[in-house]
């Protein structure tokens, strides 16, 4: 599976399991899996693939100079299939008032929390009506 965690690189589903926490992982996937065509499936590998190598974006930047997980994955399913997994949002329009959100943005931003930035958080794509929970441990 392709992973954006620090450049963008292939990583074995074992692997990435053992780095979270407690080996818990969901996997979901497009409710109308079954109706995708191999030349959208390669779509999406290409659409992918362009991404590798590209660094992490700790500061979720929309370019595609540097890329963060969930917008990997947006990206890709936009790009290749014209799906929108999720919704994007302004940076403000998220709850930043949480303690170790502020202190979060501070470290990153200063002052200057670009709160119009686009943001699609993992959140957003987890809770997709267009995909369908296939497995959880």
């Amino acid at each position: 599976m392709l992973e954006a965690i620090g450049p963008v690189k292939y990583t074995s589903l074992n692997e990435w399991v053992d780095s979270g926490v407690g080996a818990h992982y969901t996997i979901k996937r497009l409710k109308n899996a079954k109706t995708l065509s191999i030349s959208s499936l390669e779509r999406l590998r290409r659409a992918g693939v362009r991404f590798i190598g590209k660094p992490y974006d700790p500061y979720f930047g929309w370019s595609d100079e540097k890329i963060y997980c969930s917008e990997l994955v947006w990206k890709v399913y936009k790009e290749a299939i014209g799906i929108e997994v999720g919704v994007p949002k302004r940076l403000g329009q998220f709850d930043l008032t949480p303690p170790k959100v502020k202190a979060k943005l501070a470290e990153r931003y200063g002052n200057n929390v670009p709160l119009n930035e686009r943001v699609v958080a993992p959140s957003t794509i987890f809770e997709s009506p267009l995909l369908t929970t296939i497995r959880t441990k």
